[in-house]
């Protein structure tokens, strides 16, 4: 790859979309649901995957679930995309939060947080 593609690859990259919104983890073998918001919907379960295979105490009642019924009893599921393309960032945050009120109410779930 020469050096102007790969600028452009660069570029493209850092300007690209990536979709924000909520998310659901689930424990299928307890059926507990967390719900928690995310800037990287993308990313968002590589990274929490990550964390719970670790040992990261970061989400103590994912993880507990996690060390025992293991990875194959959970689920991510993205629970909504939130069109953010004219928002501020506090009116991103804003419209995260309210959202995250809205399906922790309707799932009967505990907040993911970490």
């Amino acid at each position: 790859m020469d050096k102007k593609s790969r600028r452009d690859a660069v570029r493209d990259y850092k300007e690209r979309k990536v979709p924000c919104g909520m998310f659901a983890v689930r424990c299928t073998a307890s059926g507990e649901v967390w719900v928690g918001q995310s800037r990287n919907l993308e990313a968002q379960q590589n990274s929490l995957w990550f964390g719970l295979k670790m040992g990261s105490p970061v989400f103590r009642a994912p993880a507990a679930a996690w060390r025992e019924h293991g990875e194959g009893a959970f689920a991510f599921e993205v629970l909504e995309v939130i069109d953010d393309e004219d928002l501020s960032p506090m009116g991103r945050d804003d419209a995260l939060k309210r959202r995250e009120r809205h399906w922790l109410e309707a799932l009967n779930a505990r907040k993911l947080t970490g």
